[in-house]
């Protein structure tokens, strides 16, 4: 694999954590009970969320500590501190060497690290849409990366990978209006109403 394949993936997964982060850093303890537009989970529940599947990102490769604590509650302790954890912990996973070679088996599929790590770049960017749509932040999130991950969800998600909140990985498209930011249109391909 030539250093261009693996400095792009790598550099968009920086980008949809700061982004991502950005959103976390204005959240207030009173808005941890807002619902969001994953119809299972408040804010209180997506902030643990997007914390622990960064790490599980990692932790599917296999390299250096990333374990998750399924008893811990990030959202009542310092999140962003535990999200800059995670984030710290996942960089340095994919960034071990062979760790984008790897194939990785999933409960959905059998994908390389390159791919897997797409894959955490677009959950990690749109959970961060998510949460700023849910505390009234604006949506408009880096949108040269929401472009860019939209093209590659186009390419990657399948029908089979659709169906209801809470049961599939993503929900059925929707129509997003003509003058939608890029973020906004990533959001309604992954079955969020706009």
């Amino acid at each position: 694999m030539d250093s261009k394949h693996v400095v792009v993936p790598i550099r968009r997964l920086n980008r949809a954590f700061a982004s991502t982060r950005a959103v976390l850093a204005t959240v207030g303890p009173d808005q941890l009970d807002a619902p969001t537009p994953c119809a299972s989970w408040d804010v209180h529940a997506l902030i643990n969320h997007f914390i622990d599947s960064a790490r599980w990102a990692g932790a599917a490769l296999g390299v250096g500590d990333q374990a998750v604590d399924a008893d811990a509650d990030a959202a009542e302790q310092d999140f962003l501190a535990r999200y800059d954890e995670s984030i710290a912990l996942t960089l340095a996973a994919f960034e071990a060497e062979g760790a984008l070679e790897k194939t990785v088996q999933l409960p959905f599929g059998e994908f390389t690290g390159v791919a897997l790590m797409g894959m955490a770049t677009t959950d990690q960017f749109t959970h961060g849409w998510d949460l700023a749509r849910a505390i009234g932040h604006h949506t408009d999130l880096d949108p040269e990366l929401a472009d860019e991950l939209l093209a590659q969800a186009r390419e990657t998600i399948v029908d089979g990978y659709r169906g209801r909140d809470g049961v599939a990985l993503f929900g059925p498209m929707v129509e997003a209006p003509p003058d939608a930011c890029p973020a906004d249109r990533l959001a309604a391909f992954l079955g969020r109403s706009i």
